[in-house]
């Protein structure tokens, strides 16, 4: 099989018009605060045994295509021996893996960030890829203020992404493109939507530049809305609206499909945002999905609470989650429904 030939095969058992991504590659510094919310300590055996719980939640395949790990949860087994990643396959759920190293202040842009990673990315790829891990993500950064994202920090961290996604195909790995425009900030709707345009047309000059096939790669941006300290918050309607004038000016029509992050929207705010732009497009190039991480896992982390006999109702509150996104995804979904 050719290294294109394995990318497309990753790409078709992703992508389709119902299903989407679960985000639980929380790095251990981000699930221990996650764990904090709920009192229980931040081991590599509460870890396990939380993302175990999600990935052996019956029927959870129907709802969801691929599930992005930490490096962590790769070599991580059940009681019964079986490797975590195994535990998604056997449910049609493709396994796949964070790759990025965490951000850091970029020199040059003061208030502007850039993530760290290549070095040696080539190798860590081929190694997880023998883990099983078919698709990988990277994580690019822009704080919105009256001077940022600036034009180095545009151009830097649409770079460092294009760098990577070309590193991930070259080596037969899907690569997930994620973008994301902070919610943080007094900003409204209107400035998120310039920036978020100015993001995506750097992102997709760059990943043009470096060969990276655009029908080969997934785009994770976040929507646009307007910061959380904002005075005036937008409806979903006016989200979908904003948000699709964006994509239409800069996605081009080869990428296969498009999935929203969370960010700091709440569970239900997010699955009704994903509602409002399935039923707002009109047989739009890309599959509107999803790519959440909180937003699935928060009902469920809730459930847990750190004691496995709670597990039927940690799994509940997933499987919902994950429904509710399915029909979200086709623009079926109703508040009602919760």
């Amino acid at each position: 099989m050719t290294t294109q030939e394995e990318l497309q095969n990753t790409i078709n058992d992703m992508v389709d018009n119902t299903r989407g991504i679960l985000a639980a590659d929380e790095s251990n510094p981000t699930i221990a605060k996650r764990f904090d919310s709920i009192g229980v300590e931040s081991t590599e055996n509460n870890r396990r045994d939380y993302r175990e719980i999600l990935l052996t939640t019956e029927g959870l395949g129907d709802y969801i295509s691929g599930i992005i790990l930490f490096e962590e949860t790769l070599a991580q087994k059940d009681d019964q021996g079986t490797l975590l990643p195994e535990l998604a396959v056997q449910q049609r759920i493709v396994p796949g893996i964070k790759v990025d190293k965490g951000t850091g202040a970029l020199p040059g842009a003061p208030g502007d960030k850039i993530t760290y990673g290549l070095d040696g990315l080539a190798d860590r790829l081929s190694g997880y890829k023998s883990q099983g891990a078919r698709f990988a993500k990277w994580r690019e950064v822009y704080p919105i203020s009256h001077h940022n994202p600036s034009v180095l920090g545009l151009s830097a961290n649409a770079e460092m992404l294009a760098r990577y996604a070309a590193v991930c195909q070259e080596v037969g790995v899907v690569p997930i493109v994620e973008p994301e425009v902070l919610m943080d900030g007094e900003h409204d709707i209107n400035r998120c939507a310039q920036v978020t345009e100015q993001v995506l047309h750097a992102v997709f000059e760059a990943l043009v530049r470096h060969g990276v096939a655009l029908e080969l790669m997934l785009l994770k941006p976040n929507m646009v809305l307007p910061g959380k300290a904002c005075l005036t918050q937008a409806s979903s309607k006016e989200v979908a609206t904003k948000t699709l004038r964006v994509l239409r000016r800069c996605v081009p029509a080869a990428v296969p499909s498009i999935n929203f992050l969370s960010g700091g929207m709440s569970p239900e705010q997010a699955t009704e945002n994903l509602n409002a732009l399935n039923q707002l497009a009109t047989s739009p190039p890309w599959q509107l999905s999803i790519s959440y991480g909180r937003a699935l896992q928060q009902p469920a982390l809730q459930a847990w609470q750190g004691d496995n006999r709670n597990r039927a109702a940690t799994q509940a509150a997933l499987l919902k989650r994950a429904r509710l996104n399915s029909l979200a995804h086709q623009g079926q979904y109703r508040t009602d429904m919760e």
